[in-house]
């Protein structure tokens, strides 16, 4: 394993918060299931926990539990659009923690296809946060330089990488119903 990505997930797993490259915009990470860590998260980019968060996958294996409030349709369409850029929405389980679904009945997930970010939650072993990397309001980082510059020293590790060059967030579509939100 390399040992960039080895740091990151120990950073993750041990309660820390990181940046990384993903498939368009830097992001943020944690354990979505360390409470600390994702309020951590949340103060950094001053964004409220009752919007929710995302989260990504190095594997579809990761989030098949997280798919099982899904039809056998309406899984097959989710997991036929994975890896890549596609977000989906997906009815909550009692797997997903309140402090990362905030005041929705749903959580958003993602298999990402970014090389580096698969490696990422494969050695942490499970899904972790992907939220842009800025405060809220602002535009999302585009390079390392600039996460450095609005997080320095307030993030655990930031992992040096670059962006798979996509200029477009990814689409976000609920799983259920069909409808594109983004």
């Amino acid at each position: 394993m390399n040992l960039r990505i080895a740091k990151a997930a120990h950073t993750i797993q041990t309660g820390g918060v990181i940046a990384y490259p993903t498939e368009g915009v830097w992001g943020l990470g944690c354990d979505p299931y360390d409470r600390q860590a994702v309020l951590r998260i949340l103060e950094l980019k001053q964004r409220p926990v009752s919007k929710g968060l995302i989260l990504v996958a190095g594997s579809i294996a990761q989030v098949l539990p997280l798919l099982q409030q899904l039809t056998d349709v309406q899984r097959q369409v989710v997991v036929d659009s994975w890896p890549g850029p596609n977000t989906w929405i997906v009815p909550v389980s009692g797997l997903v923690p309140e402090w990362i679904t905030g005041h929705h009945a749903s959580v958003a997930i993602r298999v990402t296809n970014h090389p580096q970010l698969q490696a990422l939650c494969l050695a942490v072993g499970h899904v972790i946060v992907s939220t842009s990397a800025n405060r809220a309001g602002r535009p999302p980082a585009t390079d390392r330089v600039r996460v450095q510059k609005v997080f320095g020293r307030d993030l655990d590790y930031v992992l040096a990488g670059k962006t798979a060059g996509r200029t477009q967030p990814s689409h976000i579509r609920h799983a259920v119903s069909g409808a594109v939100i983004r």
